[in-house]
């Protein structure tokens, strides 16, 4: 364990022995105060109700949001990925084509071209 590591292991241990504390020590002075402890007892109540309703409309939000991006992977992206594989498959059947018909003849010709240019030079290399 590097020495940055061991402090943050070391903070995180205070801060949580702090919290620990604090915890005890409301505890202790809700438990003096009874009246104190009700009132702060229904802040609670009403803090968790209106988290409850932010999650619950967070969680709304997030399930249109779910529905409209599988929308759009159905009716969207899933027929340009297709467009898209027929695009692919035609370029390689026009690059197969091209090759056996055009490029494969013109090597051909182009080595027997070069065949015949050096027949021609080594009758010349001969001659003199």
């Amino acid at each position: 364990m590097t020495p940055e590591q061991r402090r943050y292991v070391i903070l995180g241990v205070i801060v949580l022995l702090l919290v620990i504390a604090g915890v005890v020590a409301a505890v202790y002075f809700l438990v003096q105060n009874p009246t104190a402890a009700s009132v702060w007892r229904d802040i609670f109540i009403i803090f968790m109700a209106v988290e409850s309703l932010f999650i619950g409309l967070t969680l709304v939000v997030l399930m249109v949001q779910l529905a409209r991006l599988t929308n759009l992977l159905q009716h969207e992206i899933k027929p340009i990925l297709e467009s898209t594989n027929e695009t692919v498959n035609t370029v390689r059947g026009t690059a197969i084509f091209v090759s056996e018909n055009l490029v494969d003849p013109v090597m051909k010709l182009n080595s027997y071209v070069a065949a015949l240019s050096k027949f021609f030079e080594l009758m010349n290399i001969f001659k003199k």
